[in-house]
């Protein structure tokens, strides 16, 4: 599976950025999506998850409330909407893969991982 994210910019805090993240390679659906980032001088964190349905979806408790993961199997894309952005936001975003049938849910670790594309909160 390749990945390829984008959508990154920059925003002041309060506003809204969507980003995308598209999949080539083997069936889309069978795989489990996540959403990390790594701010300057961080470890790199985990942001969102959903399931290879869409049915399930799972967020890191700095997010919860004001980011959306979603996807669309039809497109093979998984996106990460970002709404009332703060400057602690700020960070490179990358998606990430794992097989629905090697994993548990949420994953603890995953096998793919796209380049990552910046996000910078101006405050």
């Amino acid at each position: 599976v390749q990945l390829q994210a984008s959508g990154g910019g920059l925003v002041q805090a309060g506003g809204s950025l969507r980003l995308s993240c598209a999949a080539s390679g083997r069936t889309f659906s069978s795989y489990t999506m996540g959403w990390f980032r790594q701010a300057p001088g961080k470890e790199r964190e985990f942001v969102a998850a959903i399931s290879g349905s869409g049915g399930s979806t799972y967020y890191a408790d700095s997010v919860k409330g004001r980011f959306t993961i979603s996807r669309d199997n039809a497109k093979n894309t998984v996106y990460l909407q970002m709404d009332s952005l703060k400057p602690e936001d700020t960070a490179v975003y990358y998606c990430a893969a794992v097989s629905i049938y090697r994993s548990t849910w949420p994953p603890n670790s995953y096998a793919y991982w796209g380049q990552g594309t910046l996000v910078t909160v101006s405050s």
